[in-house]
């Protein structure tokens, strides 16, 4: 091979290797999208692991703030869950499934590990949502504390996965601020209770799991169903979880892909986008109230819990945040 050709293939081969790695530093949630991920076989032990991660990641959905992607990141999943959405629209998923094949169907779809990880996923809320229910009832303004420093370090984990910041992303995280900002104070205190609106508020919800950085639970209490959806699951109200699990489903198998599809190709943009509409929804959680507990103002002039105590909460839910993504980031390096 003449010299000249052989130092520009090593040379595009370099820079192709420290992109690659640029890439896995920032924990770019693409990757998952663009590699082909094999469902490894797993014997009990593994199983068991996995089923623990699920819990992770149902913990981490309950919360709002807490991002379910950045958690199956940070477990090291991300990438097989990415695979497991896309496969319900490929063609050997779907021949197999018209044909009668459930079995081939099954493993095509990753059955084995979505059963495995979503069984960890629902022990979670079911043992948790209790206990958030008492802390929303008796503790509404502290939990708001927190979960104003979960969404704030929320957004600068999302914005982190901004590679490139130029002009457009800039006015898109601008669009997005005020727009979420606006739509927030406008929100109604009460949102339908309709079966049709809990099946939207459930498909919403669940594309937060392709989205690092987006929480599932947060968009529930911007849409007013958070609570609800908690006091459901611990009555086991079937009138209320039925309709949010279907749209969960119709979530993953259509906005979660439409939305895989955007980060894959307008990746830049779209984060800047969600970047600023977490940081315009901040205006949802935040904690400090007058004296009727429900009218915002300053810091120094609420009449609530003790500012203090509030602004440590703050500190505790972004340090919260920031300790996940930085071991996110370094499970994407190991």
């Amino acid at each position: 091979m003449p010299e000249g050709l052989k130092v520009a293939d090593e040379t595009a081969a370099s820079e192709e290797a420290s992109n690659a790695h640029r890439a896995a530093g920032r924990g770019a949630p693409e990757r998952g999208l663009n590699e082909h991920v094999e469902q490894p076989p797993r014997n009990i032990l593994q199983t068991v692991l996995l089923y623990a991660k699920g819990l992770a990641v149902g913990v981490s959905d309950l919360v709002p703030g807490f991002s379910g992607g950045t958690m199956a990141l940070v477990v090291g999943i991300y990438a097989e869950l990415m695979a497991a959405i896309s496969s319900f629209s490929s063609k050997p998923f779907l021949r197999a499934l018209k044909s009668g094949r459930l079995r081939e169907a099954y493993r095509l779809g990753h059955g084995p590990f979505l059963l495995t990880l979503g069984a960890g996923m629902v022990t979670a809320v079911v043992l948790l949502a209790p206990l958030a229910t008492h802390l929303l009832s008796n503790y509404p303004l502290q939990v708001a504390a927190f979960f104003f420093g979960l969404v704030l370090a929320s957004a600068l984990v999302a914005g982190g996965l901004v590679r490139r910041w130029g002009m457009s992303e800039y006015v898109l995280l601008a669009v997005g601020a005020v727009g979420a900002f606006l739509l927030v104070g406008l929100a109604p205190t009460e949102t339908p209770d309709a079966t049709w609106f809990l099946v939207l508020a459930g498909a919403i919800a669940v594309c937060a799991l392709v989205l690092p950085g987006l929480s599932g639970s947060f968009m529930l209490v911007l849409l007013s169903k958070y609570d609800v959806a908690l006091a459901a699951v611990s009555a086991g109200d079937l009138r209320i979880i039925v309709p949010l699990v279907l749209g969960g489903v119709i979530g993953l198998l259509s906005f979660a892909r439409l939305l895989s599809y955007m980060l894959k190709r307008y990746h830049d943009p779209m984060m800047a986008l969600l970047t600023g509409f977490v940081i315009g929804s901040l205006r949802k959680v935040w904690p400090f109230t007058e004296a009727d507990g429900v009218t915002a103002t300053w810091p120094w002039l609420a009449a609530g819990p003790n500012p203090w105590g509030l602004a440590l909460l703050i500190v505790a839910g972004i340090a919260a945040v920031l300790l996940l993504d930085r071991a996110g980031k370094r499970r994407a390096l190991a």
